[in-house]
């Protein structure tokens, strides 16, 4: 079993290019890729995204993808000696007018277009190796992870799911007293309301009506399929998100099906119980891929 919930980082340079990928996955219906990536190096996306749709199925996936010149490259600094030109001539027009002071060589650095900086210039076909190097070292990282958030959602799943078997048990097991009960009850408001008891077939006959309004046989039945179902999922590798979200929109119903029908306060209690644990496995089942 594997969460939809990781994240990965991975860094690929090569002397001149430093390229760095940090993907961060959340539960979603489908794959939904998100890339930030600066608009210079867009040729990158393509790359990105193939890996991604190869190696996920679902989640929403955040890449950010970071692009910078290398420590040991060579940095250069290009100065636009005509617009430093202007800004003096400019300082000395307002130094004639009357202002005070000149313009130095530091507030002339700081001056929009006096000073460039020159980075080496990107071979495409390089970047893209690096892009998917760093790119891979990323999703090993957000699988690798996601395993072990699986392997913990598993375990909580499993109890959950054992907590609904239990109370499946329950219900089977009281589930006969019902119209035991509902009899001995009968019987006792007719005596105290001082009414001459029925002929025994009569009251047999009503007794089975009863009965079989409130059968839930096989509700439990299918319950007990459902939940052997999710057990055997969550023991076998693969998607399982999609089938075990659906065996819960099934158990739910038979939890629905068997409270209007559970004319007794002992068994509406006991599925308000199951409807909680099925409500607790879904919150799970929703980070599963």
């Amino acid at each position: 079993m594997v969460s939809m919930t990781g994240c990965g980082r991975g860094k690929a340079e090569n002397g001149l290019w430093e390229i760095t990928v940090e993907l961060k996955s959340v539960n979603h219906r489908f794959l939904d890729l998100s890339l930030r990536l600066a608009r210079e190096y867009a040729f990158l996306e393509e790359t990105i995204r193939r890996r991604l749709t190869e190696a996920l199925r679902r989640g929403h996936v955040e890449a950010c993808v970071t692009v910078r010149a290398a420590d040991s490259a060579e940095r250069r600094v290009a100065v636009d000696e005509d617009m430093a030109r202007a800004y003096l001539a400019a300082a000395a027009r307002l130094s004639a007018l009357g202002a005070a002071g000149a313009l130095g060589v530091a507030e002339l650095m700081r001056m929009d277009g006096v000073l460039t900086r020159e980075e080496t210039p990107g071979d495409e076909e390089a970047l893209t190796a690096l892009a998917a190097e760093a790119c891979g070292q990323a999703l090993a990282e957000l699988t690798a992870m996601q395993a072990r958030e699986g392997e913990n959602l598993r375990r909580d799943l499993s109890l959950h799911l054992d907590a609904a078997a239990a109370l499946r048990e329950e219900m089977a097991a009281a589930a006969p007293l019902v119209t035991a009960f509902h009899r001995e009850k009968l019987t006792a408001r007719l005596e105290q309301a001082g009414v001459e008891l029925p002929d025994p077939v009569r009251l047999a006959q009503e007794l089975a009506l009863y009965a079989d309004r409130c059968a839930i046989d096989e509700e439990l039945s299918r319950l007990e399929s459902h939940i052997g179902q999710f057990r055997a999922i969550l023991e076998s590798p693969g998607e399982a998100g999609k089938k075990l979200d659906f065996l819960l929109q099934e158990m739910n119903r038979e939890a629905n099906t068997i409270g209007s029908k559970a004319n007794d306060a002992g068994l509406a209690q006991k599925v308000v119980s199951l409807k909680s644990e099925i409500e607790k496995l879904r919150e799970q089942v929703q980070n599963v891929m």
